[in-house]
């Protein structure tokens, strides 16, 4: 938003702590479920392949059904166990064995040819396993018995081939079949790939059945929620599970009344996937933006609801997107969303539902000059700065990033700068100056960097207002800024904050020279401003 997920400008909101769900995990317990898979590939291997873990009982359990009506009870309840295990399964062997063919790369370069056929022995032991026991949970698709087919093929040549390695000392040898082991192995690691797509796309077709044929929330719920795990593990997955039709579905829950209670949900993990181009494509194609501006303008519907439709608009609104087709969409929705955006600032319960508001007008604000002017007419300012106030709404770097970013971007349009005073929003513009991170954080340090940049572009912007100007000159805005130009620390060591201020106090200097000391006047305003950034960015602390 502008995240999950953004990084962004606005978007590395969607990554920011306050979006993110940290799994706390017992360490003892996951190293438990991590050791049976590790193990486990030495008995697959003395016991070729049979499955050692699953009896005629679990078996029964492993097909899921695609219904699930509202009666579906404990049977529906296994289902969704079902797969959730399958897919934690398929993950962790996925893991497993994409680590042990990177150690195989890694330890064929150096020529550790004993350690090679070790690994390639646990790799094909996993990758046996892992095929064994997905067939046994799942009816593949007849284009993924080949792929498997095929890899465990590979898988063996592989083992024998690196056999071979260790019983000569051939040099000669050696080198040649170094290169023949590389090739296979590249093979493997491709086929290995293009088998987990292919059955990741089976668990996200399924999970897309449950959510389209079933009408009990719990059920529906819980495969959204299997969707929304499996997007976390990054954009790849998005592509997928965008492919697979998951956004068509869940838009189609948001479209129904009686799964009102799912609209947060099944936003957000909308969010996560619109991470990717597929996404938004898929997004488009279902006119989600008219959807999203039906749940935002509609204030029957509950908080949660409008600030994940907020996270999604933030999203795929993001100045990072390189594709930019379906905002031509978005245009006709604006004014609606913008409205309905700004009252959601103005009436925000809590810092994350503020967050993802203004993220989303941050966005919007880059792409079209009429969006500032709505918010002009809106009375966005004044909202805003007395968000600034209320530390229940903005009580981070994040929303203040936020904040400015939009104050920045409507201060180009000139009747800005009389709403700006008549706010007070100097003053506020000052404190935003000295925006310092709270913790150690990079991504809190980010924030604060980008606080101070944006703060000092809006006021370069608006004090092409003499009004404007005269007002920051007497609230010694000037000591501020040279302050930021001169010490490294005070700016932590940022460029773009150093540029931003040398711009802000050049168009102050330019309305009131005898604000400025000859001094600094002949360092930080009379050579050419890329003369004075050299200066600044090789100034010793102790120069101050």
């Amino acid at each position: 938003m502008a995240c999950p997920q953004s990084s962004r400008l606005p978007n590395s909101v969607l990554s920011s702590p306050q979006r993110m769900h940290v799994i706390q995990v017992d360490s003892v317990q996951r190293w438990m479920e991590d050791l049976r898979h590790m193990t486990e590939a030495e008995c697959m291997c003395i016991l070729q392949s049979k499955p050692i873990s699953v009896d005629e009982d679990v078996q029964s359990e492993l097909i899921v059904g695609g219904g699930g009506g509202s009666g579906g009870g404990s049977s529906s309840s296994s289902g969704e166990q079902v797969a959730r295990d399958s897919l934690q399964m398929l993950l962790k062997r996925a893991f497993i064995v994409s680590t042990e063919l990177g150690k195989m790369f890694h330890r064929l370069e150096r020529g550790r040819w004993q350690r090679v056929h070790s690994t390639a022995v646990r790799a094909n032991c996993h990758v046996r396993s892992l095929v064994h026991e997905y067939s046994s949970a799942r009816s593949c698709p007849t284009d993924m018995q080949k792929y498997e087919k095929s890899l465990l093929d590979k898988c063996m040549e592989l083992t024998n081939i690196t056999e071979r390695c260790i019983h000569t000392e051939d040099e000669y040898f050696l080198k040649s079949m170094k290169e023949a082991i590389h090739e296979i192995l590249t093979d493997v690691s491709d086929s290995f790939s293009q088998m987990i797509d292919m059955a990741l796309a089976n668990e996200v077709q399924i999970l897309i059945r449950q959510i389209e044929s079933s009408d009990n929330v719990y059920t529906i719920g819980g495969a959204i929620s299997s969707l929304l795990s499996l997007t976390q593990d990054g954009p790849q997955l998005c592509s997928i599970i965008a492919k697979e039709g998951a956004v068509v579905a869940l838009f189609k829950i948001c479209r129904q009344d009686c799964f009102s209670c799912l609209y947060a949900h099944a936003l957000r993990t909308v969010a996560s996937i619109c991470c990717v181009e597929e996404g938004i494509k898929q997004l488009e194609k279902v006119d989600g933006i008219l959807c999203l501006a039906d749940i935002l303008t509609d204030e029957g519907n509950a908080e949660a609801a409008r600030a994940e439709a907020a996270a999604v608009v933030a999203q795929i609104t993001s100045p990072h997107h390189t594709f930019t087709q379906h905002l031509s969409s978005f245009l006709e929705s604006m004014q609606d969303i913008v409205t309905a955006l700004i009252k959601l600032c103005e009436e925000a319960s809590s810092g994350e539902v503020f967050l993802l508001a203004s993220a989303a007008l941050a966005n919007i604000t880059f792409f079209d000059t009429m969006a500032c002017e709505i918010l002009l007419q809106l009375n966005a300012i004044h909202i805003l700065f007395e968000a600034c106030r209320d530390r229940r709404r903005v009580d981070t770097p994040y929303s203040k990033d936020q904040v400015v970013t939009i104050l920045a971007n409507i201060s180009v349009l000139e009747q800005a700068a009389s709403e700006v005073l008549q706010e007070k929003g100097i003053e506020r513009l000052l404190l935003l100056l000295g925006e310092k991170p709270s913790s150690s954080s990079p991504s809190e340090g980010a924030a604060c960097e980008r606080v101070q940049q944006k703060a000092a572009v809006t006021l370069a912007r608006l004090s092409r207002d003499p009004d404007v100007a005269q007002t920051a000159i007497q609230l010694q805005t000037i000591p501020r800024l040279i302050e930021l130009c001169r010490s490294p620390a005070e700016r932590n060591n940022s460029d773009s904050v150093l540029v931003a201020c040398l711009a802000a106090l050049r168009r102050l200097a330019a309305g009131c020279p005898d604000s400025i000391d000859d001094a600094d006047h002949q360092q930080l305003i009379k050579p050419r401003l890329v003369d004075s950034f050299l200066l600044c960015s090789n100034m010793e602390e102790s120069f101050v």
